[in-house]
Parts: C-alpha cells; sequence; structure tokens
C-alpha cells in the first residue's frame, strides 16, 4: 500500500531529527563552522545588502556566526516571526540578537514592531539562509518555507550537513520550491536557478 505524502513527511522528519540529534555538539560546531565560511565565500553573500535568516534553534546548522559576519560587513539581518494559525513569516531587521522574545514553540523571534518590519522586495541583492532537515541535491528541502520561497526574488541557500543531504526526497508537495544553492561543510553547490 503507498504511503500518503503527510505521513511520508513525518516519516523522513522523524529520521532526520534523530541524524541531526545524534551528532556530537563538538563535532556538530565543527561542521557548522564550515558552513559558514563556506557561505560567506559565495559571492551571492558577499554581495548581498540583506540575509534573511533564520536564528538556529536546537540542532539546527548554526547561522550565528553568518548573523555576525552580514552585520560587520554593513548589510541588513532580518530574522523571521510566524504569524500565529498560519505558515507565514514577517520579517523584521535586528540589530543584535538581545531583545528576541521566545515565541509559543520556542524559537526566538523579533518582536512584533511595524516599524522594522520589512520584505524582500525592499532590497536590491537579498539573500535568504534556509534551514531544512534534510535536503536534496535539487535543492528541495524537508521544512517550512514552502509560503516564502516562490515569491523570494533573491539567492536562496539552504543550510546542511552532508549526513542530511539525499540524493531524492521521496516525497515532495506541489508547493515546494527548491533553494538556488545547497551549502555543506565539503562546499556549496548550485542546484536550481529561478
Amino acid at each position: 500500500m503507498p504511503m500518503d505524502a503527510t505521513t511520508g513527511k513525518a516519516l523522513m522528519r522523524a529520521q532526520f531529527k534523530a541524524v541531526r540529534e545524534g551528532l556530537i555538539p563538538g563535532e556538530r560546531r565543527a561542521i557548522d563552522e564550515a558552513i559558514a565560511r563556506n557561505v560567506a565565500a559565495l559571492p551571492e553573500f558577499a554581495a548581498a545588502d540583506a540575509v534573511f535568516t533564520y536564528l538556529s534553534f536546537g540542532a539546527e546548522v548554526d547561522t550565528r556566526e553568518l548573523i555576525q559576519r552580514a552585520w560587520e560587513a554593513g548589510k541588513t539581518v532580518c530574522l523571521p516571526r510566524a504569524v500565529p494559525g498560519t505558515r507565514e513569516m514577517r520579517w523584521y531587521t535586528v540589530q543584535s540578537l538581545d531583545r528576541l522574545v521566545r515565541s509559543s514553540f520556542g524559537v526566538e523571534e523579533p518582536p512584533d514592531d511595524s516599524s522594522r518590519e520589512v520584505h524582500p522586495a525592499d532590497f536590491a541583492r537579498p539573500v535568504a539562509l534556509v534551514p531544512g532537515l534534510a535536503f536534496d541535491r535539487e535543492g528541495f528541502r524537508l521544512g517550512f518555507y514552502d509560503t516564502f520561497l516562490p515569491a523570494f526574488p533573491g539567492a536562496s541557500i539552504g543550510l546542511i550537513r552532508a549526513c542530511q543531504l539525499v540524493e531524492r526526497l521521496a516525497v515532495r508537495d506541489v508547493h515546494d520550491a527548491p533553494v538556488n544553492i545547497v551549502a555543506l561543510e565539503q562546499g556549496s553547490a548550485y542546484v536550481a536557478n529561478r
């Protein structure tokens, strides 16, 4: 009997959460530092005027070093805030990580301050750093950015450890959009041009 998409994604999420959680902290930290170096070396990141990024939580690929590099290079850093009851995100500029608030999911988010709300189209060269439990070699991911990526006007970079990269995700939704680049500890690969 074939597996439906919801069941398939739930099983894949459990599998890749276990893989991600199975890395020892020191190993995870070294891998994440290599990923950050590879992303910082990308021409898309260097040329970006704004970085739309998640703030890593739990065992996700750590984004703090890239956020710091972006600030040091004079880039605008934008973090998401989930819109309750939807899969939508609103984006806010941040100059530090000191005044974030914890969501009901435990994720640190910027405060809901309309004077800091921005949209990717407000910038000439935005880049997005995208999390995922898994990515495949075509840039598709197991994650929740399906409402954000299709309309994002800049380069999107998926951050993933090699142990979470698969040849092709077994289950995809019609709403899924690939990232343009998958960044690993061994380097980065251009996978999709939109």
